[in-house]
């Protein structure tokens, strides 16, 4: 086995990792039909096969959590975390605890993981004061 392979097999992990999570969160209240086309795009995003996005819907608790290796990987997977909870412009109680835990499991200490997942959930719901606003809006100009 050549050395690019041991690699793409190490990313390929992640992604099944990242996609079994994502799954696990849209099926904690009930797969609604908004999380299924966001984890429809996921599939294709992270290079998931059919044959193992069947596997990873019938049971994604198989797949243990892998942390990305970066700081920037983490936040992308957090944020895809939050894509997947709010596709459905909703998040309860479970999808919240889910959340603090798989934040903590990919490399967030519980503090961060906290700060982060709260954070979160006001720019999600669209509960920005109007210095983050502005901020966002003038971020790129």
């Amino acid at each position: 086995m050549s050395f690019s392979s041991l690699f793409e097999s190490g990313a390929s992990a992640r992604n099944k990792s990242h996609f079994a999570t994502l799954v696990a969160l849209a099926q904690v209240s009930g797969m609604q039909e908004e999380e299924e086309v966001v984890l429809k795009r996921f599939k294709s995003v992270l290079d998931i096969s059919d044959s193992d996005y069947t596997a990873i819907l019938k049971n994604p608790k198989v797949y243990p959590v892998t942390p990305p290796n970066t700081s920037d990987e983490r936040i992308q997977w957090l944020h895809d975390l939050f894509k997947i909870v709010f596709a459905d412009h909703h998040m309860d109680e479970n999808e919240y605890k889910l959340l603090k835990k798989y934040a903590t499991a990919i490399g967030y200490n519980e503090e961060d993981a906290e700060y982060l997942v709260k954070r979160s959930i006001e720019i999600f719901s669209g509960h920005l004061n109007l210095e983050d606003y502005r901020y966002l809006l003038n971020k790129n100009r």
